[in-house]
């Protein structure tokens, strides 16, 4: 197995995602911390609002956590259910929820489609695959989805069975306005938008502490200061420490992705689709083939990360069960990521303080739901310089607060809440 952390990571170039890191001081109208998708896109957005001077601060390098180490499925909804957001917000602000991270696929589509942004897209489409026998589910879902303003084709076990070749399935549901990408090579892209628009990237730049200043925030780096009228924190499950209550508000959990060598015939015969796939399942697989005719396999979280060889290890028994065929499949790649959970299931957007601003926790969902917190945080804090009423959906979000998850104790019962989703799915199958 290659010594490299991931595929991704492997098939960049270091100078795409590695910028110099921060000497001395600088000034901004806002510092973000965290250049993965979500403080990315929080720092176009400024930009977008006339607020050209954003300094994004990151740790390592560009997208060097969860999102540049997730499936690269890019499609609508959060990590809470469907169900539970329309009996939560109602019907007519669930639907205005949901469609945020749907023009976020969109205009995530959109944007590379302009500029040409080399990411390896393949727009077709996303199948939610039946493991049990019962149908039921996807119907139920579909008129869930319709009831929200999207439609899922409902595909019999023969159409099915076109696209994905298992014993495993039965019928699914199709997402046409999906689709998945290189995650890294996109998150490289918004670094240097950011950069092209007037703004500055600092890699190997860890924040160390924040304070507040007579007009604004200071935050100290190793060897430097950005001096900010406004601050976002946005570190996701990498835990940056700076705000006790921040850490405290979300629950850093793991999740396994492989990458098997190039197959050519061997995965043409099980999945001749270019769809991406995952299944119906509460502890489901999901999984794609990548342009260079490997297949990327992911699944199971944990509250703790594993090595290589053992993420290979239990990713293989999976990919036995759905695709026996490949069972003897070599495993070139393989990693674990931390994605950042919250107890309610759906992002933490807040402003704590005045000028200090956090955007966190967006789960398993994350590509569409961080482009769509970029939008919002900037215009929050557009709003709020100039003395504007906050957007509706700004308003609906903060319902779901920074409540604790009372680590370590809440990392117990997410890991026996797994195990126990894991037994039903295996008495109903």
């Amino acid at each position: 197995m290659s010594e490299l952390p991931t595929y991704y990571r492997a098939t960049v170039p270091d100078s795409l995602v590695q910028r110099a890191s921060l000497r001395g001081d600088v000034h901004a109208s806002v510092c973000v911390i965290g250049a993965g998708f979500a403080g990315l896109n929080i720092a176009l957005g400024l930009q977008q609002r006339g607020l050209s001077d954003v300094v994004v601060l990151e740790k390592n390098e560009i997208g060097s956590g969860a999102s540049g180490r997730n499936g690269g499925f890019v499609f609508g909804g959060f990590s809470l259910g469907e169900e539970s957001l329309i009996r939560q917000q109602g019907m007519a602000l669930a639907r205005e929820l949901y469609g945020l991270t749907t023009a976020s696929v969109r205009r995530i589509r959109e944007r590379i489609l302009a500029r040409g942004i080399d990411c390896d897209m393949v727009d077709a489409g996303v199948i939610w695959a039946n493991w049990f026998t019962d149908d039921s589910v996807l119907h139920d879902r579909a008129a869930v989805m319709k009831s929200l303003g999207i439609n899922w084709e409902y595909w019999s076990a023969t159409e099915t069975s076109k696209h994905v070749r298992s014993d495993r399935y039965g019928a699914s549901l199709f997402e046409r306005d999906a689709f998945h990408f290189h995650p890294l090579k996109y998150a490289a892209h918004l670094g240097a938008l950011i950069e092209e628009q007037g703004g500055q990237v600092f890699t190997d730049s860890p924040a160390v502490r924040i304070e507040r200043a007579v007009s604004g925030w200071i935050v100290e780096t190793e060897q430097g200061r950005v001096h900010c009228e406004d601050l976002v924190l946005s570190c996701g499950g990498y835990l940056a420490g700076l705000d006790a209550t921040v850490d405290a508000a979300v629950m850093p959990i793991a999740t396994y992705v492989m990458v098997t060598e190039p197959l050519g015939e061997a995965l043409n015969a099980v999945l001749p689709s270019g769809a991406a796939v995952y299944d119906t399942r509460f502890a489901f697989d999901y999984y794609r083939r990548l342009v260079d005719d490997r297949l990327l396999w992911g699944g199971r979280i944990s509250i703790k990360g594993r090595s290589p060889s053992q993420v290979s290890d239990l990713l293989r028994k999976d990919l036995r069960k759905v695709f026996p065929s490949l069972a003897d499949a070599r495993v070139d790649y393989a990693w674990n990521g931390w994605m950042s959970y919250a107890a309610h299931q759906m992002p933490q957007m807040k402003q704590l303080r005045d000028g200090l601003w956090v955007a966190q926790a967006f789960g398993g969902h994350g590509v569409a739901t961080t482009h769509a917190a970029g939008e919002l945080l900037a215009e929050a804090i557009v709003r709020t310089r100039r003395g504007v009423a906050m957007s509706d959906d700004w308003n609906a979000l903060q319902r779901y607060g920074l409540s604790s998850t009372h680590k370590p104790f809440g990392f117990i019962a997410a890991q026996l809440e797994y195990w126990r989703a894991e037994f039903m799915d295996a008495i109903r199958r």
